[in-house]
């Protein structure tokens, strides 16, 4: 089986910042055509590689993803663009602090939005396209892939994480229940957890406080912090045909964090 997404059409939300960009940008790079998708469109803007977009297979397209009307949106422009969508990666995702004995915290609802429902959201939609797309041929190895970006956050426990670390957990059990509910279509759904990754947030937080990197490297039994690329091959796998039977998992890259005592290690 090939690992290769050139020709296919994937939409990449979260693409403006961090790893969704990462991916997009691999997306690119590897001959896919990719429309990227975020609410910052200063920023798809300033980082989408003009020579991609005079190439002709990359779009940038600025909504707010909570909305139905912006996702039913975002789906047109893809079509319209490229005729077809074969790859969904929900890569847009907040990480926000919330009090676990505030009744008045509303940031929890909020996660739950953002990180979980919008991504919920998108996939029925983008599968019902997957869908509809191979209407007419008799026999469909593969009708489309979705990958949604998760956390280790899912597994481990750290109050001031509550929001994000539900957010995620729910997020992982919507993997595994839509790829039950679209196997007969022949759609696949998979997800990628991770932990530190060297983003442009993270390497903030890194000078902002003293002995993070230390901390991070020390709990991570592959002593060092992924970079965004690392994220974006896994992801590029789950996408391809060599993961053809596959689906359901949640593909941890995380350097072997996971697998040191939870009281232990830390949740950056």
């Amino acid at each position: 089986m090939s690992f290769s997404i050139a020709g296919k059409t994937a939409i990449v939300t979260g693409a403006a910042n961090g790893v969704g960009l990462a991916i997009a940008r691999h997306f690119i790079a590897k001959g896919a055509n990719v429309m990227l998708a975020d609410k910052d469109e200063k920023r798809l803007k300033q980082e989408i590689d003009v020579v991609a977009e005079e190439e002709g297979n990359a779009r940038i397209f600025s909504c707010d993803l909570r909305e139905k009307l912006s996702q039913a949106n975002l789906l047109s422009a893809t079509i319209d663009a490229f005729e077809r969508v074969d790859i969904l990666v929900n890569g847009s995702r907040q990480v926000t602090p919330t009090d676990p004995m505030d009744p008045d915290d509303d940031r929890l609802e909020m996660l739950l939005q953002q990180n979980l429902l919008s991504s919920l959201r998108l996939s029925q939609l983008v599968a019902k396209r997957m869908i509809k797309q191979t209407e007419d041929e008799d026999e469909v190895a593969s009708a489309g892939t979705i990958v949604n970006l998760s956390s280790i956050a899912a597994q481990r426990t750290r109050p001031g994480l509550m929001g994000y670390s539900i957010a995620t957990a729910g997020l992982d059990q919507m993997t595994r229940t839509l790829a039950v509910a679209l196997a007969p279509k022949k759609i696949r759904v998979n997800a990628v957890a991770f932990g530190s990754v060297m983003s442009a947030s993270l390497k903030t937080s890194l000078q902002e406080t003293d002995g993070l990197r230390e901390d991070i490297i020390e709990h991570t039994p592959l002593g060092r912090i992924a970079s965004p690329g690392e994220i974006a091959d896994a992801v590029q796998f789950l996408s391809s045909d060599a993961a053809g039977f596959i689906t359901g998992q949640i593909m941890t890259v995380d350097g072997g964090r996971t697998m040191l005592d939870p009281v232990k290690t830390s949740a950056h």
